[in-house]
């Protein structure tokens, strides 16, 4: 038999942040940019750094977008493992950018919400009538594959959001590709596990939407997008 070499791979923690409110008491949106967790999605956080602890895992390097909600959940995660290490900030995988709701056609609007995450999604889509899905693939990819250039780490944390963790996971299960799969659920506080190889298409997913707080995602049957639409509705009708 010829000699076999087992593939050396580097481990991936990708989180989704924890909870946050998007909508005030009033029904006005809140600025995406500055909106901090809330109760709930403190103890998400929490709840996924306990479950690193138990596990013994010990990260390398941790990357955050710079927006709060994953800074904090960041920090949160952290101070369960007991390490100290300091946030690498990458603005490139910040969420996935809206346009003004007020500037959408009231017809178009439950598309606006909806479309960007609805099953394979075209590149040119709009979320919320801004940002393309190729424009996040151009935009995430690259600092993906700046972070799999760096050989010095083993194991890092990536604390995101919804919109660019499913462009990173489709990329994943594509092998290398661009093909967006919106139907990927991404619940808040969520750890994903990806193993990289050297080889770029060398991609291989061993977590996918893991709940510390309910792993199998009992009382849930919608996406995040569809309850944060209902609200919106609720808020404009009241």
């Amino acid at each position: 038999m010829p000699h076999y070499q087992l593939p050396k791979r580097r481990r991936i923690y990708l989180m989704r942040h924890g909870d946050v409110t998007y909508f005030d008491d009033s029904g006005r949106a809140i600025d995406p940019d500055t909106v901090p967790l809330n109760a709930n999605g403190r103890e998400q956080a929490s709840a996924a750094g306990r479950v690193f602890a138990q596990q013994q895992v010990r990260f390398d390097r941790v990357m955050v977008s710079g927006l709060p909600r994953t800074v904090e959940t960041a920090q949160r995660v952290l101070a369960e493992t007991g390490q100290q290490i300091a946030l690498e900030t990458e603005p490139a995988l910040q969420e996935i950018r809206g346009g003004k709701l007020s500037h959408i056609a009231q017809q178009d609007v439950e598309a606006a919400f909806l479309g960007a995450f609805d099953g394979i999604v075209p590149e040119s889509t709009r979320f919320l009538d801004g940002e393309t899905i190729g424009s996040l693939f151009d935009r995430v990819l690259p600092a993906v594959a700046r972070l799999r250039d760096d050989s010095s780490w083993d194991t890092v944390l990536l604390v995101l959001h919804g919109g660019v963790n499913r462009a990173i996971l489709s990329h994943a299960l594509t092998a290398g590709g661009r093909t967006f799969f919106g139907h990927l659920a991404q619940a808040t506080g969520c750890i994903n596990a990806l193993d990289v190889g050297e080889r770029p298409r060398d991609l291989v997913l061993r977590t996918i939407n893991y709940s510390p707080p309910s792993p199998l995602h009992r009382d849930v049957r919608n996406t995040t997008m569809e309850m944060l639409y209902a609200q919106f509705v609720q808020f404009k009708r009241s």
